[in-house]
């Protein structure tokens, strides 16, 4: 049995992509795309004609309506190969805006009910800023389920658990390029810091009883993968599942519900998170980082719309 399929006993395994093909190729149970990820598919022959006709099929509206369309567009053709829920993320543009993003988690679920996609299939990626996990609380409570997304430390998921978001998205390989790149050393295994990251957030939510799902993001390499065995859901890229996948060495489960730890219970309002995260410059830098790149691809989307016009 190979390491996908053994990893497939532990944890959910979702796939990091809008290529159908590889979605089709892997059986994922879930999919979660990005702006990067839509940008990098539309720029491929095969799905160009989404984007032509999300144009197309729209000549009155804004780019930024069209691109809901496309991001409908995307999610509607992956749920046809996963038997469960898929991420769509609102324009990071968004991301300090408490009412924009619940006005769009809002618009984008109204859409998919339109394409005959039932809500409880669509997790709603939002960035996880303070404004953005207020946002999530709100659309939580109107039964949208959302993915809190950018998110690189404990202040963050514990306000996220806190809000009652659905799911969260650590990023393990962004935490490990900041670390990486800070002191020089290339991590392995279980010293890799954003793996560590993902299993101090794993344990702190299942000693406090959370039902917020943790879904380690972001990956770099297997390694980093296979330590995080046993975690709610992963969210892979296509080139791993592949390696995984090629793979016959054993598999071993490394976080375990009960195994909840020592942590102490941190209560977050909105001062301790900004004073936590103030605190901590990978989780400030990275956060950052992340809605200045999504912002970009949303931008570089935006003038591929404009080109077709």
């Amino acid at each position: 049995m190979n390491q996908l399929e053994q990893l497939k006993k532990f944890t959910t395994v979702v796939a990091d992509t809008g290529d159908f093909q590889s979605i089709k190729a892997y059986a994922p149970q879930d999919a979660t795309t990005n702006p990067s990820l839509i940008l990098k598919a539309v720029q491929k022959d095969e799905y160009k004609p989404l984007l032509e006709k999300a144009v197309r099929d729209n000549p009155n509206a804004t780019t930024g309506e069209i691109i809901d369309q496309l991001l409908i567009a995307f999610g509607t053709e992956i749920l046809k190969y996963v038997p469960g829920r898929v991420s769509t993320e609102i324009d990071a543009a968004l991301s300090f805006d408490i009412a924009g993003n619940v006005a769009k988690g809002r618009e984008l679920i109204s859409l998919y009910e339109k394409a005959g996609i039932p809500r409880e299939r669509v997790l709603i990626k939002i960035a996880s800023t303070w404004e953005g996990i207020r946002a999530s609380e709100q659309l939580e409570k109107e039964g949208i389920r959302t993915n809190m997304t950018l998110l690189f430390s404990l202040c963050q998921a514990i306000a996220c658990a806190e809000a009652g978001s659905q799911l969260i998205s650590p990023f393990v390989g962004r935490i490990y390029d900041w670390y990486k790149k800070s002191t020089g050393i290339d991590y392995q295994g279980a010293e890799d810091p954003g793996v560590q990251s993902v299993k101090r957030i794993y344990n702190y939510y299942r000693k406090f009883g959370y039902k917020t799902e943790v879904m380690g993001a972001s990956f770099r390499n297997t390694s980093q993968i296979l330590e995080l065995a046993g975690c709610d859901l992963l969210t892979i890229s296509p080139d791993l599942l592949q390696k995984l996948a090629d793979t016959q060495a054993p598999v071993e489960r490394k976080l375990n519900p009960a195994d909840s730890g020592t942590a102490v219970k941190i209560s977050v309002d909105e001062k301790t998170f900004r004073f936590m995260l103030n605190e901590d410059a990978m989780a400030t830098e990275k956060l950052a980082e992340g809605i200045r790149a999504f912002v970009a691809d949303s931008n570089k989307l935006k003038q591929m719309i404009s080109a077709l016009r």
